[in-house]
């Protein structure tokens, strides 16, 4: 690829990279990673980002797109963890509010098997409560009449009442994109698509080996006094990494939302386990499963048990949607970074965050979910101004708003916004975006929204390679890289 198939100010940003010192290096371009950008440009520190693929590409596009405090880890006793997370959506929703569009969660009892109703009803009380006072709106109980009218096609068998409660649903990768967005604005330099390849410690800091993931890109040398190992599944992989990690897949599937017409998200028990129906626009998203994962991070992907257990769970429930696989319009696989206990034993792995320094200006941030991004940025941002000596400065994450004032959305949000020309060319020339998958995928969504997306990739492509200056082969390529990565056959 010549310099003019670059998109533009990515040029601009590996030579700033390579020839000015900072103060921090972020490591990870995911939820955690942007936020740390962000508090830390906020804070008046000189900041660089990179991350080996596209911004948000591993598990901060594949979520449930929940902002939740966590009921479930009430039964835990987990206070302390729901309450963090509970008030995280609040600031969330307040300083992001395209997304975070407050959300009621149905929870139905059953006779002997599940939460019972009584233990339901006071876990939403008191998780009304944990949201500083006030939840979005108080949650409350159903009669089993009143379920049976609020979700006509739920199992009636052995059906107590329910109880609903609120929490928000989000766009991931549009928050990632934003904060980074933010950050920027702010002075923060960022570059996708370009790999650490060695740290070593020197005199004043680190100094780092990246390497750009495109060939016509050269090698450099980075020098940053500190280091933030934001990477997520790949923690452990990390030099200087003290990190030990549990990874567990984490699945959704996308189906039209007249199959299963809910007003509200509905929670389903399997087991130990919790699923969710989740409304989206004109879809469903139904998930998550949570099972382990051993092999390489870049490679998980849906399996065919995944899709039968989820829609088994959800059939129980909801006997008369009778969902097939062949109402599936898309699925995601994602990957929790969880901080495996210290005996290595599987139990009771929390979802609360670590910060480690294992050596001098180096710091492994790990766990922890997307709701409490922006607190485990500031602690982690806290340590390193520490570290550097810098007088303290205040923490501005949870008061400034992630938009400039009468931004707009650029038709982000909860929902992917119209696939247009426009559209496109804005992700390229001011998100950062270099493939077609960067697009597709992250900075529109369509794929998951829109049945029979394939077909619209060529023209995509056309679009973006206006922008760049894409010949017809390297468009080409960019289509089967695109079919690739979303596990579509060429066919």
């Amino acid at each position: 690829m010549n310099a003019s198939a670059l998109p533009p100010a990515r040029s601009t940003a590996l030579s700033r990279l390579a020839s000015e010192s900072f103060d921090l290096l972020v490591v990870g371009g995911g939820i955690v990673g942007s936020g740390v950008a962000r508090d830390a440009a906020l804070r008046g520190l000189r900041v660089a980002l990179v991350d080996q693929q596209d911004f948000a590409a591993g598990t901060s596009s594949r979520s449930t797109r929940l902002l939740h405090g966590g009921l479930r880890y009430l039964a835990q006793g987990e206070i302390g963890l729901v309450r963090e997370a509970s008030l995280e959506k609040k600031i969330l929703h307040r300083i992001a509010p395209h997304l975070g569009q407050p959300l009621g969660f149905v929870f139905p009892a059953y006779r002997g098997e599940g939460p019972p109703l009584w233990q339901l009803r006071i876990g939403v009380k008191l998780y009304d409560l944990l949201c500083g006072g006030g939840n979005f709106e108080p949650s409350r109980g159903f009669s089993r009449d009143q379920t049976r009218a609020l979700l006509p096609g739920l199992k009636a068998d052995g059906l107590r009442g329910a109880v609903r409660y609120f929490d928000a649903l989000t766009n991931d990768a549009r928050l990632v994109l934003d904060t980074l967005r933010s950050a920027a604005r702010h002075g923060a330099v960022l570059a996708n698509h370009t790999r650490l390849t060695g740290a070593n410690p020197v005199a004043d800091g680190w100094e780092c080996q990246l390497t750009p993931n495109d060939p016509s890109e050269a090698p450099f040398t980075l020098r940053a006094r500190t280091l933030i190992n934001a990477t997520g599944p790949w923690a452990d992989r990390m030099p200087h990494s003290s990190v030990q990690l549990r990874l567990t897949k984490g699945v959704h599937l996308v189906v039209d939302r007249h199959r299963l017409p809910v007003p509200d998200a509905v929670v389903v028990t399997e087991g130990k386990r919790i699923l969710f129906v989740i409304p989206w626009g004109e879809r469903v998203i139904l998930g998550t499963t949570d099972t382990d994962y051993a092999g390489d991070p870049a490679a998980v992907a849906t399996e065919p048990a995944d899709i039968a257990y989820i829609l088994r769970s959800v059939n129980e429930f909801f006997p008369t949607a009778a969902l097939v696989p062949g109402d599936i319009i898309s699925t995601w696989a994602g990957l929790r970074p969880l901080v495996a206990n210290p005996d290595g034993s599987p139990s009771d792995i929390s979802r609360a965050h670590e910060i480690r320094s294992p050596r001098p200006g180096w710091w492994d941030i790990t766990g922890g979910k997307l709701t409490t991004y922006r607190l485990m940025a500031e602690q982690a941002v806290d340590a390193v101004a520490r570290h550097l000596g810098r007088p303290p400065a205040p923490c501005r994450t949870a008061l400034e708003p992630l938009l400039e004032p009468g931004a707009g959305t650029d038709g982000s949000g909860t929902l992917p916004g119209p696939c247009t020309r426009t559209a496109v060319a804005h992700q390229v020339r001011a998100e950062w975006a270099c493939h077609l998958a960067d697009v597709v995928v992250r900075r529109g969504g369509w794929c998951y929204y829109e049945r029979d997306f394939a077909a619209r990739l060529p023209e995509i492509a056309a679009w973006m390679g206006e922008v760049v200056g894409w010949d017809a082969a390297r468009r080409e390529r960019e289509i089967a890289d695109c079919r690739a990565e979303l596990g579509w056959s060429a066919a």
